[in-house]
């Protein structure tokens, strides 16, 4: 397996660094400004998701890989035009944290090994 997928992990986890310096400015469901950039942050996190190894996605079926890819082509094409800023508030909340934890343990086996 390539090391490249180790580079999307950690897009991964600083957008969701930055998304919680933005949750800490104030609430998105409020601040255009705030939202716009949550939705900036989740569609680097969800593209990055697309490029992680089926096989270390796999064993993690508790992360809902299709459905944020799917997530990924909604906030790039804007399918639904404005997309719910309580819904956007929702995934942050209920998805993010899993799918931090997943990366990290993704990761943790290589952290002594510097490529």
């Amino acid at each position: 397996m390539s090391r490249d997928w180790r580079a999307y992990a950690h897009h991964i986890l600083d957008a969701i660094e930055k998304i919680r310096r933005i949750q800490q400015r104030g609430d998105l469901t409020r601040d255009e400004v705030l939202y716009d950039a949550t939705l900036r942050n989740l569609q680097t996190l969800s593209e990055a998701t697309q490029r992680l190894p089926d096989e270390l996605k796999a064993p993690h079926r508790n992360i809902p890989w299709t459905q944020i890819g799917g997530f990924r082509n909604i906030l790039v094409h804007n399918y639904l035009g404005n997309i719910d800023a309580k819904t956007v508030q929702a995934v942050v909340r209920d998805q993010l944290p899993p799918l931090e934890a997943v990366v990290r343990g993704m990761l943790s086996p290589d952290t002594s090994d510097s490529g």
